[in-house]
């Protein structure tokens, strides 16, 4: 027989523990009565359920185990996820805490409700995925997902909904999830788990929370979002759109080696440092495979050039190194070869300044930049949206240089707009 402090919510279906309320105190013993707690109100508009908490699970556990992490458990959603009439999708991984990053949890709601599933469970996710690509998908700013998606399970959907390519159609903005829920639907999300390093297991109820309601306003947020789209007569604009970021994502990217290691500060840098910093940055790379954390965890940007700058100068480096990396004769050990290889290189061999790519526009063609800009921004204006969604300054650049070549790779509203 429970015994109740606090006063009675409704239930909170799939989160935590087992859950039960009762409106008064209590009646006989039993050894294997439960204490319903409900912490303390901040006010009366805003109350926490009671949380029940078994004396055979004393003390109360810390995380939340409720996620989706086995076959058996995959297969009994599926059939929700197979019949939905609407199904909304977000994804969270741990680029901040690991290197490289990995998809450690999917979001999904339904009217069934909202779940988690567990990637990083021994689970075959490829029926889930299956299901998935029957549906068009509610997301927010999905470019992130699609290409996490893609590079670590080869998913790519069918359609979309991005309510933040709509709203920005609609010329919100304040277009993040939290901005866009609390303007439109006048909730208010707590981002206290943004940050959060998401391969943690279990999770927290924090952590639960957070992940359960990055999907759970999407369907209400894109029902007055679609509707916004068509009244303004953009609901075609915002299709294609969406229809291009699933090709874009869908792209292997490719990695420009002699440009990827260039980091933030690096253009004022000799040729020398140049190929300083080029090793040491490589040098970096491994270190952050090997440790399993961010680059920036290993050295931050600017330090690399700091230290490339210096070592090119035959200046003593050590006086800038940061303490974890002082502290660690290996990791010494390996920046100095690192700076070594870099200042022994023969000066053929060292990295070429780069130079701007595209030729010097004509007269005529600044002529049509400006004419170009114009008329983007006017129609912009009257739009009330981002000038930049029609056309980028390189975009216009290159449209002012060869309209016939560029123009085939706008979309259809975008060259209507600039026509």
């Amino acid at each position: 027989m429970p015994v109740a402090v606090g006063a009675a919510q409704p239930p909170l279906s799939g989160k935590g523990p087992s859950l039960s309320w009762t409106p008064s105190l209590a009646g006989t013993f039993n050894p294997n009565f439960s204490i319903i707690i409900a912490p303390r109100q901040e006010s009366r508009l805003e109350k926490t359920p009671a949380h029940t908490i078994s004396f055979s699970d004393w003390p109360p556990p810390k995380y939340i185990p409720a996620v989706i992490d086995t076959d058996a458990k995959l297969a009994a959603l599926l059939p929700a996820v197979k019949s939905a009439t609407w199904l909304a999708l977000d994804t969270e991984a741990d680029s901040l805490h690991a290197y490289p990053e990995k998809l450690c949890l999917i979001q999904i709601s339904t009217v069934a409700g909202d779940e988690l599933i567990d990637p990083l469970g021994k689970i075959n996710l490829d029926p889930l995925l299956e299901a998935l690509n029957a549906h068009e998908l509610i997301m927010h700013g999905a470019d992130y997902d699609l290409r996490l998606l893609r590079k670590h399970h080869e998913f790519v959907p069918s359609a979309i909904f991005d309510t933040m390519l709509a709203a920005r159609l609609l010329g919100e903005r304040q277009f993040g999830l939290g901005s866009l829920v609390e303007k439109l639907l006048g909730a208010k999300l707590d981002k206290a788990s943004q940050k959060a390093d998401w391969a943690r297991r279990p999770l927290t109820e924090q952590m639960e929370t957070y992940a359960r309601k990055d999907t759970h306003y999407l369907k209400p947020l894109a029902d007055k979002l679609k509707l916004g789209l068509q009244q303004k007569g953009r609901l075609s604009w915002h299709q294609e759109s969406c229809a291009r970021l699933i090709v874009e994502t869908s792209q292997p990217l490719v990695v420009d080696t002699d440009s990827v290691w260039r980091v933030k500060g690096s253009s004022r840098l000799g040729r020398l440092a140049l190929a300083v910093l080029r090793e040491l940055w490589q040098w970096r790379e491994r270190e952050a495979v090997a440790a399993n954390r961010p680059p920036f965890f290993v050295l931050t940007h600017e330090k690399l050039v700091a230290i490339a700058a210096t070592a090119a100068a035959r200046r003593p480096v050590e006086p800038l190194l940061p303490p974890r990396l002082a502290g660690s004769q290996r990791r010494r050990d390996g920046l100095a070869n690192a700076i070594k290889t870099g200042l022994q290189l023969s000066t053929d061999r060292h990295p070429e300044f780069l130079r701007p790519k595209g030729h010097r526009p004509t007269e005529a063609e600044m002529h049509r930049y400006h004419e170009l800009e114009k008329r983007r921004d006017a129609r912009a204006h009257k739009l009330g949206i981002d000038p930049t969604l029609i056309a980028s300054r390189a975009t216009l650049g290159e449209l002012a240089s060869d309209w016939d070549k560029h123009a085939p790779g706008l979309m259809n509203w975008q060259r209507e707009l600039l026509r």
